[in-house]
């Protein structure tokens, strides 16, 4: 073994807390279940399969933007903080799915915005309409260069200048993301104000976090320098630069201690960062590392990786590990802006058939995240096995998709509908054409299908996170890793008295494993462990696991 494990001072300190080794459900709500019949999931729907994430035995959910929004950036281009746009149902609404989460034991995060707003939003309509009015600071503007060519380099993720030139105002104005997607300027301290209440209107109503998307976008360099260039290629001129200057300013820490102040008035709030675009492991520690920052941060280290190896899980788990002790990283496989994992870890193969429609895959990555040292996010679909669903270029209707075609496939195809009854019209996610297709692969894989079959994805993971409740060392241990050859991953989680050793096939073939270790090693009753201890020697199926005990 190598890497000794963290004090377990910071595991004692946060047990209590309810997320710390957590597994928190994404709910992306126009696609989770449609109960107005107008193709587009709402809160209603949420609402009555709030069941279903309960079965699974998850802790809480996390649920993506449902606000007031034109869906330029379908709900992350938010038009009214404080409201839910009617296509998703009202106030009552959400209150109501609130009540019931809590009902039954969830805890309920939802998505905040603070980086940018929608254009149709009535801050950004005053602060265009002059420059004197009283929100004429509220976003980032700047005069053209003498040329009138934008004020610096810096580029949108979603292709082109992160500049858009405004006729009325005279000047241009930033955003990072779509033109429709204007940045806040929260060096502003009546921004801040504004925002803080937004948040303190969502704690009042009961909500237990947030997600905060886009958090290392909050502030920009004043000076308006130009990024250096990466030295990199890649398909959108955003990947040519080094982004000193458009994110992570040290004032981002000024306003994330005033939010994480508010939030520290309520009784165990929680509060994870989206820390995405290629970050770095400093640039993500850097918002979660003291008591005045966040609680955790979300990393996007397997995510962003098309290529799943035991040195990827192992590298990104240790490098945590030299951090500070008080930094509780998260964990995500697959989310709402990425290829569904079983497709992007599993359409390749050498010999056989692809791991991406394979039910032992599936259970595999599952039982996989939800043992890594961490809070875990599951993205709704992937307790099903779902793969990255396909959808026709005359179908998508992702921005991002639609700008870098036809180099990215975008985003569409992982937020295709729910199938819940493989038999009914639209698998049941609603009695009308939905917004997006449905892939007729995703109707076999139907939850109606799993729910009785003990092999299903479902099925394995619902009793997993069952078993894992009563194991405290895959809650809030220590983790160490063994040295194992590929694609073996191993390694050790410790609570006090209890360690479990937690060994992975990701390969499609059966391998033998020789650890150096003490052959007390027993069977455990986490459930799925198709792998077997013999005469010192761990057998391990095609993407096999096998998880064994010693106290």
């Amino acid at each position: 073994m190598t890497k000794q494990p963290q004090s377990k001072t910071d595991a004692c300190k946060a047990e209590a807390a309810w997320w710390h080794g957590a597994v928190i459900y994404q709910i992306y709500p126009r696609s989770f279940k449609d109960a107005s019949g107008d193709g587009i999931g709402d809160l209603k729907g949420i609402l009555g399969y709030l069941d279903h994430i309960a079965d699974l035995g998850v802790d809480g959910i996390w649920i993506s933007p449902f606000f007031t929004s034109p869906m330029r950036d379908y709900g992350y281009d938010i038009a009214d903080y404080c409201n839910v746009d009617p296509i998703f149902g009202t106030l009552e609404d959400f209150d109501a799915v609130l009540e019931k989460a809590h009902q039954l034991g969830l805890k309920l995060i939802i998505d905040q915005v603070y980086s940018h707003s929608s254009d149709q939003h009535s801050w950004f309509k005053e602060s265009r309409s002059s420059r004197t009015n009283p929100k004429a600071d509220w976003y980032v503007w700047a005069d053209p260069k003498a040329d009138g060519s934008p004020p610096n380099n810096w580029q949108s993720l979603f292709k082109g200048p992160a500049w858009t030139w405004d006729g009325q105002r005279k000047q241009y104005y930033l955003h990072n993301f779509l033109s429709e997607q204007p940045d806040l300027n929260l060096h502003n301290a009546d921004v801040q104000a504004a925002i803080l209440e937004s948040a303190r209107f969502w704690l009042d109503r009961g909500v237990d976090g947030f997600r905060l998307d886009a958090a290392n976008f909050y502030m920009h360099d004043p000076q308006l320098r130009d990024n250096p260039p990466s030295g990199l290629k890649g398909s959108r001129p955003y990947d040519f630069q080094t982004h000193l200057y458009n994110r992570s300013q040290p004032e981002n820490f000024t306003f994330i201690a005033r939010l994480r102040a508010l939030l520290d008035r309520y009784d165990d709030r929680f509060t994870v960062a989206e820390i995405g675009d290629h970050s770095s492991l400093d640039e993500l520690i850097s918002y979660v590392n003291g008591p005045d920052r966040l609680h955790t941060a979300y990393s996007f280290v397997f995510i962003e990786n098309k290529n799943l190896s035991a040195k990827l899980i192992r590298d990104a788990l240790e490098a945590w590990q030299d951090t500070e002790q008080s930094a509780w990283p998260s964990w995500a496989f697959s989310n709402h802006d990425a290829p569904r994992v079983a497709s992007r870890w599993g359409a390749q193969s050498k010999d056989g058939a692809p791991a991406e429609t394979d039910p032992r895959f599936a259970a595999m990555l599952n039982s996989l995240l939800c043992c890594l040292r961490g809070t875990a996010f599951v993205y709704q679909g992937q307790e099903l096995g779902l793969p990255q669903a396909h959808v026709p270029f005359e179908y998508l209707r992702d921005p991002e998709a639609i700008a870098n075609w036809p180099d990215t496939l975008g985003r569409d195809g992982a937020r295709t509908p729910m199938p819940w009854d493989a038999s009914s019209p639209q698998c049941g996610f609603s009695t009308a054409r939905p917004w997006l297709p449905i892939d007729p692969r995703h109707a076999q894989l139907a939850a109606n299908t799993q729910y009785n079959d003990p092999n299903s994805p479902f099925s394995q993971m619902k009793a997993f996170l069952r078993a894992r409740k009563n194991h405290p060392a895959l809650i809030h241990g220590t983790i160490r890793f063994f040295e194992s050859p590929e694609p073996i991953l191993a390694f050790e989680r410790t609570d006090g008295s209890e360690r479990l050793l937690c060994a992975f096939n990701l390969g499609e073939k059966a391998v033998d494993w020789h650890p150096q270790i003490a052959a007390s090693w027993t069977a455990t009753d986490l459930p799925g462990c198709t792998g077997t201890l013999e005469d010192g020697r761990i057998h391990l199926p095609p993407y096999g696991q096998c998880i064994l005990s010693r106290k």
